[in-house]
Parts: C-alpha cells; sequence; structure tokens
C-alpha cells in the first residue's frame, strides 16, 4: 500500500472499528507477447492480479498505473476498462475484523517501460502464467477476474 492510502484507511478505521467500509480500486491484467498473464505472489503466499485501492484524488486508472509502479517497478499504458465488479461477493471481512465492500475497475493494460521487479513488500515475485495453466493458490476474487477476462477475449477475440 501507499503511504497516503495507508494512512487515510488507518484514519478512518480509526472511527469506525472494524465496521463497514467501502472501498473502490483497480485490478489490472497485462500479458505478454505470449498472452500469458502476470501474477504477483502476494505476502500471505497466494497469487493474484496486481492492483490496489484508489487514494484520494485519483482516477480509477491512476490507482492502476500507480499500484503496478508501486508493486512491479514498471510503467503502464493503454488502459482498457473490462469491467466493473460491486456487490454481495465482494463482501469481506478480513482476517483482522475489518469489514470491506469492495468496488474493483479490471484493466487490461500495456507494460511500456521498466523492468519487472518484485517490491518486496506486497509482490514476493511476479511471474507471467498461461490462462489455462494458472496457479491453484489463487483467492476467488482474482479467479472471477481472471475468468471474466478468458471469456472477454473469447467474445471480442483481441484487447
Amino acid at each position: 500500500m501507499g503511504q497516503n492510502k495507508m494512512n487515510y484507511v488507518e484514519t478512518i478505521r480509526k472511527k469506525i472499528g472494524h465496521d463497514d467500509l467501502i472501498l473502490a480500486g483497480s485490478n489490472i491484467i497485462i500479458t505478454d507477447s505470449s498472452h500469458r498473464i502476470l501474477l504477483q505472489k502476494r505476502t500471505n503466499g497466494t497469487w493474484g492480479l496486481l492492483g490496489g485501492l484508489m487514494e484520494i484524488g485519483e482516477s480509477l486508472e491512476e490507482t492502476a498505473i500507480r499500484e503496478v509502479k508501486e508493486e512491479a517497478h514498471v510503467d503502464i499504458a493503454k488502459l482498457k476498462l473490462l469491467n466493473v465488479f460491486s456487490g454481495p461477493q465482494y463482501y469481506f471481512t478480513l482476517p483482522n475484523r475489518d469489514q470491506i465492500y469492495v468496488i474493483t475497475a479490471l484493466f487490461h493494460a500495456q507494460i511500456i517501460s521498466g523492468e519487472l521487479l518484485a517490491d518486496g513488500i506486497e509482490s514476493l515475485a511476479l511471474n507471467y502464467f498461461d490462462l489455462e495453466n494458472l496457479p491453484e493458490n489463487m483467492e476467488e476474487e482474482y479467479k472471477t477476474y481472471i475468468q471474466f477476462y478468458k471469456n472477454y477475449i473469447k467474445e471480442n477475440k483481441s484487447i
């Protein structure tokens, strides 16, 4: 998490405790020339998409760009909004008992500069995976986003 976002969420949590909090964020599908998808190994040992929560004053696109820069040290462009996910299935109780309702914009983007490097804070590793051979230890939320992407490219034949 970026320092400002962390302070924002911590400030709100001090006021509301573990009660419901609506959070908006972005997740990003980045593919290589072989159409493999970039995933990050998170600190909890699971694999997922790059992305994170919006900070005050940001657009969802700016959130995507910042999160990829923070987590993977690369710059992205040509963001294409694929879908916005919300609803009861995006209501979570975190291990620390914080309750969150997440609204997530899913983007596809291309790396335009930089060299992939896991930040060691949120990303322990970065690897490309074939869409038909994804790691098993992924959270359902990311599986949902990736399945949507797979259906999207089937229907549209490209990005």
